[in-house]
């Protein structure tokens, strides 16, 4: 990448720490933090904001997923991107929805609700990777949606959700993606990859605070589904009129990914994202992920050089930004990861 010195001085940490918990959460660069500030405190003294910052960051975000801005809402997490997925689909009970267990909670505690009646089937990962021909053994005409993390927090093994997406789509499932330990680190292209649904949080590889997330919903699919919560952002705009104020006696959701969102948002921590998202975008993703791909190299030798048990995948398609491994704890006798 070029002007490597260049973007370390704009993360303050990087004097007098090295970093490798991004996969946690982020700290902030200089201009993250101080267009924050200046938020604050524009904020504080005025008590108005710049107009360019309303748009919370979707059209970058967009632009960062290869989708349109109408396609993106804003939401406070990934948890609740999820919820919202898997709350839209009014799934019949019994139906089946596909994971795998090296998933984060966030990923299958919403379809393991009692009241939504379906049927977790768990993908048992072989050696750290989850097997396309197991995935394909698991997804049937029963299937309901397919969930998955594109990058597990576990051991970072990437998934080809092109492939995933395909035999979901076979059998008439939809695909519910959590991107948070993707976005950023790697190419996320959900046109390309056919995506449904795709959700990630930006206090992680997205160098932003907690409280901004974005959850995309393919444009065919925005207004077949109702919204599970419903609220004033969640309408079509002309319903506000300067006249006669909220029209508070019928409800008209926007046609828009708007739809899933219900009210006032974490503003500040989106202008921390907008601006991080502009950061990542100008650095070129590609750019990006070649970088954290040669540092994870070098981690990944240096582990087999020591000895250590790595539980990594190894192979470049499997690899993201993640890499664990095992070391002796030589007091206990136990091993920690």
């Amino acid at each position: 990448m070029e002007n490597i010195e260049k973007i370390r001085e704009q993360f303050p940490i990087t004097a007098h720490k090295v970093f490798l918990n991004h996969a946690a959460q982020s700290p902030f660069p200089k201009p993250v933090a101080d267009t924050m500030r200046r938020c604050v405190d524009e904020t504080s003294n005025f008590g108005t904001v710049q107009k360019e910052w309303e748009d919370l960051g979707k059209p970058l975000f967009a632009k960062l997923v290869n989708a349109r801005a109408e396609e993106i809402a804003a939401v406070e997490n990934t948890s609740v991107g999820l919820n919202i997925a898997a709350n839209v689909l009014h799934a019949p009970r019994g139906s089946k929805i596909v994971t795998t267990d090296l998933e984060y909670p966030s990923v299958v505690y919403p379809f393991l609700r009692k009241g939504l009646g379906l049927n977790l089937h768990y993908v048992k990962n072989t050696n750290g990777k989850i097997l396309l021909e197991d995935v394909e053994e698991a997804v049937d005409d029963k299937t309901a949606a397919v969930a998955i993390s594109q990058v597990e927090y576990a051991n970072g093994f990437r998934h080809d959700v092109r492939a995933i997406s395909e035999i979901a789509h076979e059998h008439g499932a939809y695909l519910i993606v959590d991107a948070i330990q993707a976005t950023g680190v790697i190419l996320v292209d959900v046109k390309k990859d056919d995506v449904d649904f795709l959700t990630a949080a930006c206090y992680k590889w997205l160098l932003s605070p907690t409280g901004a997330a974005y959850l995309y919903v393919k444009e065919e699919l925005v207004e077949k589904f109702e919204p599970p919560y419903a609220g004033w952002a969640s309408v079509k705009q002309e319903i506000f009129n300067t006249t006669d104020f909220w029209d508070i006696w019928k409800l008209e959701f926007s046609e828009t990914a708007t739809r899933f969102e219900v009210g006032s948002s974490s503003f500040v921590s989106f202008v921390g994202a907008r601006e991080a998202l502009k950061m990542l975008l100008g650095a070129g993703i590609p750019n990006v992920e070649r970088r954290i791909l040669k540092l994870t190299d070098h981690l990944i030798e240096s582990v087999k050089d020591l000895g250590l048990k790595l539980q990594t995948p190894e192979e470049k398609p499997y690899r993201s930004g993640i890499v664990n491994f095992r070391i002796d704890n030589p007091k206990k006798g136990r091993r920690r990861t």
